[in-house]
């Protein structure tokens, strides 16, 4: 197969970028990683009249710790995220779900903008960016803003993003580390081959205090909806306040997907993929909480 025609245009500094970007409207498409986009393009559900390939703005690739925050730039690679000392130091729910994203060869490539720009609610960046409160720096000739996660996200690959703005970073509050408690996480993913999408995910964050009793907790399903899904506050209520069980974990999962709707596919109906999400989520939820607890041992 092969893509539709289009223009080409590689600028060379994110001014130029934006500009082509300005002139060219509804009809031109960013291109970063190209792991999405492409083979849109080759299935002709996308035909952009031009693409605007942003790949020789090198100064948009990094990972940097600024005080309180992760800085990853927009162009930055999965695999350099992925091993990177400073995203596992100080955001280990990304560095465990890039070991789900696709295959090396796809991370080799990605970027973590392009995947938070192409918004698919089955990709595991997405809701990462949900749980931990990231914020998105989107920039056109009109100047910069930035955007909640929370509130970026419209529906599948739908996003706030104007069709003349780029991403180009994400930053990631980091969580002071207490004495007192312990904080971890866990990702957990299903799908028929590693790397293919996901039948159902999720992510969780869980926090205990001294004598083990949860006192925050965060629950990310993946593949739940047309965005990216946090549980609400009945699955918190479930565990909160408490020493985390068997029990409570079940009872949490079941509260967190009591209400979604995942789209159904080739390999499951909606039953089948709520099913899973579910047990990703005890499962999610079991791995936080052990590690957890290892932490305070």
């Amino acid at each position: 197969m092969k893509p539709p025609p289009f223009a080409y245009e590689s600028p060379e500094s994110l001014d130029s970028a934006l500009a082509v970007l300005a002139d060219a409207g509804d009809d031109a498409k960013p291109l970063a990683g190209g792991q999405s986009l492409i083979p849109l393009l080759n299935l002709r559900f996308a035909s952009p009249a031009m693409l605007v390939d942003l790949n020789r703005l090198v100064d948009l690739e990094y990972v940097r710790v600024d005080g309180d925050t992760l800085r990853i730039g927009a162009l930055t690679r999965h695999s350099t995220v992925e091993h990177s000392p400073d995203v596992a130091e100080h955001h280990p729910l990304l560095a465990q779900a890039m070991r789900f994203v696709a295959h090396p060869q796809v991370r080799n490539r990605g970027t973590i903008g392009g995947t938070v720009a192409h918004a698919d609610p089955a990709a595991e960046v997405p809701l990462v960016m949900l749980l931990s409160d990231a914020r998105f720096t989107a920039c056109s000739i009109r100047g910069e803003r930035e955007i909640a996660a929370r509130d970026f996200f419209l529906s599948i690959y739908t996003t706030t993003l104007e069709p003349d703005e780029i991403i180009t970073e994400v930053s990631l509050p980091i969580t002071p580390r207490r004495h007192d408690r312990a904080r971890a996480s866990s990702f957990r993913e299903f799908a028929r081959r590693h790397g293919d999408y996901a039948i159902g995910g999720a992510a969780a964050i869980v926090e205990l205090d001294a004598d083990g009793v949860c006192t925050d907790v965060r629950i990310g399903l993946l593949g739940a909806g047309g965005t990216p899904v946090e549980a609400g506050a009945g699955a918190r209520a479930a565990l909160v306040g408490s020493p985390v069980t068997a029990e409570s974990v079940r009872a949490a999962a079941h509260e967190a997907t009591a209400h979604i709707s995942p789209p159904p596919t080739l390999h499951g109906d909606v039953g089948y993929r709520t099913t899973v999400i579910a047990e990703m989520a005890m499962r999610a939820l079991r791995g936080a909480t052990n590690t957890a607890k290892e932490a305070l041992a």
